[in-house]
């Protein structure tokens, strides 16, 4: 019987501006509303199928900064606080501004395309954006209330679609929407939200699922302890101007213990296994995860082969180099199987895709029955590119999995167990991630090497700080705190020519507004240069939340 291990990912970084809390981007919200609940629900429908969920700790803090915001009113996202004004004529200029900006940031074809009257409010404002003047101040507070709730509805997930009626009565009526439909709309994603926390973890308490952690912050963990671990899978690395980043292992330690205190406060026990940021592992790194208990961890084949040699397999369980303490187990990601549900499924008619994949599946059972299928992916990125969100592929694809008796779907830590009297020693561990099995996407181009010495400067600041005994404790865990914030790889990700000029503006923005914050908290002066860009983006922008799909 060949085992079935699936792992899906949940992370976006932290979108709240640093001082006024303020989320400057809608992607923890959406994806919530969308993706996270048509998950759960997916697996809620197929009792049988077991797999492991992994959410990253930052994740969970703005999940429960949208619940708290339902439950007050108190609104800090842009779109919520549009949405539930009683009229929209006297709405900000900002606010105005922010919503024609933001509400058809979406997958066109499957989130847009499919709805008339949402598609109408589009070529209502192109074709007012067409003529040069002050056209944008005809559309009325029918128009800005109309676009709100579409933007909404658009991002709701098919499971909160089908399961309730509010929404296709929304749906069906199109336009003219009242407060009374807003506030309903909004108490019933809001209850979608509020319940998301609960509802993974009644999975993981059935035995259904696992929940795996991230470090804190979504970290870029082997660039922290060593900026050279880059070289091992790239010689001819460029690096950053400093010699390496001030603490890094004891920043890395601070974000696994935050993991884990995190996991244990929200899901009842502490986590046996840890995905890391990005896949990403060096053998430092390897270490301080096993010290600090994890059972199991993760990366990809390219970082396997590069490990182990080309001719090594997914298809087992790996045993850690023999430099690493304990007895922790490794898996890595079939890239093959992963990428066909990222990337190519999302064109195929749902049965043929769930259909063709279990014929893959198939494939690698007749191979060696014993066979391990290790299938790792973002868990919320690509479902706006499937029609109806995926919901068809994943009936379709758990149906046929729950009815094949040579097939089965393990969480990792039953894999671990299972695959024990299988594993293979891995040789060495080469430093790399689950893209290209390098650490390019992270350090390397100017631009992210100069963010990178941006990032030490307030580092050694940081650690005089702290150091000194004049800091209070409340403000030396704030200091902590935003550092840890300003560590997140997703700025780094985004940083370099080679993404679209709007999300590496925002993302660079923030950045730089993060360590602003930190340098008040220091009492320090902040240098004119964190008021310029660091990078200029550039080829075409994808669309929804982070706006990157699974890689």
């Amino acid at each position: 019987m060949a085992d079935i291990a699936f792992l899906w990912h949940m992370h976006q970084p932290d979108y709240r501006h640093p001082d006024s809390g303020e989320f400057l981007l809608p992607w923890v919200f959406l994806h919530a509303i969308k993706d996270y609940t048509d998950m759960a629900a997916h697996l809620e429908r197929h009792p049988g199928i077991k797999c492991t969920v992994n959410f990253v700790p930052v994740l969970l803090d703005q999940i429960e900064d949208y619940a708290e915001q339902f439950e007050t009113g108190n609104w800090r996202d842009p779109l919520l606080r549009i949405a539930s004004r009683a009229e929209h004529d006297s709405l900000s200029a900002e606010d105005r501004d922010w919503l024609l900006d933001m509400a058809f940031r979406c997958h066109a074809p499957t989130m847009l395309e499919p709805f008339a009257p949402y598609r109408r409010l589009r070529d209502i404002l192109n074709f007012v954006r067409s003529h040069d003047g002050n056209g944008l101040s005809y559309l009325s507070g029918n128009y800005l209330s109309d676009l709100a709730t579409w933007y909404l509805l658009a991002w709701s997930g098919e499971s909160l679609r089908r399961s309730g009626t509010i929404m296709p009565e929304l749906m069906a009526k199109g336009d003219s929407f009242t407060l009374a439909d807003r506030q309903t709309l909004l108490g019933e994603l809001g209850a979608a939200v509020a319940g998301l926390i609960p509802r993974y973890r009644a999975l993981a308490d059935s035995g259904q699922i696992e929940l795996s952690c991230t470090p804190g912050t979504h970290p870029l963990a082997p660039l922290m302890i060593d900026f050279n671990s880059a070289r091992e899978a790239w010689p001819d690395c460029s690096l950053p101007a400093a010699p390496a980043y001030p603490g890094g292992r004891s920043r890395v330690a601070d974000h696994l213990r935050s993991a884990q205190e995190s996991h244990t406060r929200r899901f009842g026990q502490a986590p046996a296994g840890l995905w890391p940021a990005e896949g990403a592992l060096s053998t430092p790194f390897l270490k301080q995860i096993a010290e600090s208990g994890f059972k199991w961890t993760a990366s990809s084949h390219g970082v396997l082969k590069n490990s182990a040699g080309n001719n090594a397999r997914t298809t087992t369980a790996w045993q850690a180099p023999e430099e690493i303490p304990g007895d922790i187990t490794l898996f890595f990601r079939n890239e093959q199987l992963s990428d066909l549900i990222g990337f190519e499924y999302a064109n195929w008619h749902g049965r043929d895709a769930a259909q063709h994949f279990m014929t893959e599946l198939k494939a690698l059972h007749l191979q060696d029955n014993n066979n391990l299928i290790p299938i790792f992916l973002d868990g919320e990125n690509a479902w706006e590119y499937y029609p109806y969100n995926g919901w068809y592929f994943f009936s379709d694809l758990y149906d046929a999995l729950g009815k094949n008796p040579a097939l089965r779907t393990l969480t990792l830590s039953e894999a671990a167990d299972s695959q024990r009297a299988r594993r293979q020693r891995l040789p060495k561990l080469t430093a790399g991630s689950w893209v290209f099995g390098t650490l390019s996407t992270w350090i390397g181009n100017p631009d992210k090497n100069r963010a990178w010495e941006m990032l030490c400067d307030i580092k050694q600041c940081a650690d005089r700080a702290l150091d000194s005994s004049r800091m209070d404790e409340q403000t030396r865990q704030e200091v902590i705190r935003r550092l840890a914030i300003c560590e997140s790889s997703d700025w780094f990700w985004w940083l370099g020519d080679y993404n679209s000029p709007q999300s590496v503006a925002c993302f660079d923005r923030l950045f730089r507004e993060n360590l602003k914050a930190l340098y008040r908290l220091l009492n320090l002066p902040i240098s004119t240069g964190l008021d310029h860009p660091i990078s200029k983006g550039g080829g075409e922008p994808e669309s929804g939340g982070t706006m990157r799909r699974a890689t």
